[in-house]
C-alpha cells in the first residue's frame, strides 16, 4: 500500500507577547493510501494543529508535509487554497454549514468554487451522496431545519463533493448524541470500505476504535500507536497519558 501523507520533522510553535507555545514537537508519520487513521490525546495534545497542517490550513514552523505529489512547504496561500478544494475533505464537530443555503446547494458550493464541472452535473452528485447518506429527501430544506446528526451528514456529503485524496475529521461526533455519532461513524467506516483515506481527531474511544491505526499525541510528540478495534483498551491507553 502506497504512502498518501507523509510529515517529517514537523513543528508548529505559537507566539503570544514574548511566550512561545510548542504545539508539535518534530512528529514524523506516514498514513498509507486508503488508511483509516485516528489522532488522540489530551487538549492541548496538538491534535487540531496537526489536522490543520496535513489540510493546508496552517503551516509548520519547521518540517515538512506532503500529500500525495503536492509538498505543502512551498506553496503560497492561493496555492494552499486550491489544493484544498481539489484534494482534501474536511468535517467539522460544529458542521459549518451555510444557514441560508439548501442542504443541495451547501453540498454542492466546494464543487461550484472549484469550477471543475457543470452546475447541472454538481447537482447531480449532490443528489446522489445525500441518497448514499440517507437523507436525499432533505435536499431542500435548510440546516436549521435538520438534527444535529443530519447536519452532520449533510457535512460529510460536502466533504465528499469533490471526491477529495484525504477525507479530514475533526471530533465529527463530538457534538452528537449517541445514536446520531454511531450514524456518523457507520458512515466514516463505509467511506474508508470504498477507499478514502481518513484521518480523524477524536477524544472518544469508541469512534477511535472505528480506525485501523491510532495515534496517541501529547505535549505536541507522538508518543505511542495501537490497532483500532478495542475501544476499552485504547480508553485506558488515553487515560495513562499524563
Amino acid at each position: 500500500m502506497s504512502c498518501l501523507v507523509r510529515t517529517t520533522g514537523l513543528n508548529k510553535t505559537y507566539q503570544t507577547g514574548n511566550i512561545l507555545f510548542h504545539a508539535l514537537r518534530g512528529v514524523s508519520v506516514e498514513i498509507p493510501r486508503g488508511g483509516f487513521y485516528c489522532v488522540m490525546g489530551h487538549s492541548g495534545s496538538g491534535k487540531s494543529t496537526l489536522l490543520h497542517l496535513l489540510g493546508g490550513l496552517d503551516q509548520p514552523s519547521a518540517g515538512s508535509v506532503q500529500v500525495g505529489d503536492y509538498e505543502l512547504n512551498g506553496m503560497n496561500q492561493a496555492e494552499l487554497a486550491r489544493f484544498r478544494r481539489r484534494h482534501v475533505g474536511f468535517v467539522f464537530q460544529f458542521f459549518n454549514l451555510v444557514e441560508n443555503l439548501t442542504v443541495r446547494d451547501n453540498v454542492a458550493l466546494p464543487a461550484m468554487l472549484a469550477g471543475q464541472v457543470r452546475k447541472k452535473e454538481v447537482r447531480l452528485r449532490a443528489a446522489e451522496l445525500l441518497a448514499r447518506l440517507g437523507i436525499g429527501d432533505q435536499a431542500d430544506k435548510h440546516p436549521w431545519e435538520l438534527s444535529g446528526g443530519q447536519q452532520q451528514r449533510v457535512a460529510i456529503a460536502r466533504a465528499l463533493i469533490n471526491a477529495p485524496t484525504l477525507l479530514l475529521a475533526d471530533e465529527p461526533t463530538g457534538n452528537l448524541d449517541s445514536a446520531s455519532g454511531q450514524g456518523v461513524l457507520d458512515i466514516l467506516s463505509d467511506c474508508h470500505g470504498q477507499g478514502q483515506t481518513i484521518l480523524m481527531v477524536t477524544h472518544d474511544p469508541l469512534a477511535a476504535a472505528r480506525a485501523r491505526q491510532i495515534l496517541f499525541l501529547h505535549d505536541g510528540q507522538i508518543i505511542d500507536r495501537m490497532p483500532g478495534g478495542h475501544a476499552g483498551q485504547i480508553a485506558q491507553r488515553l487515560a495513562a497519558i499524563r
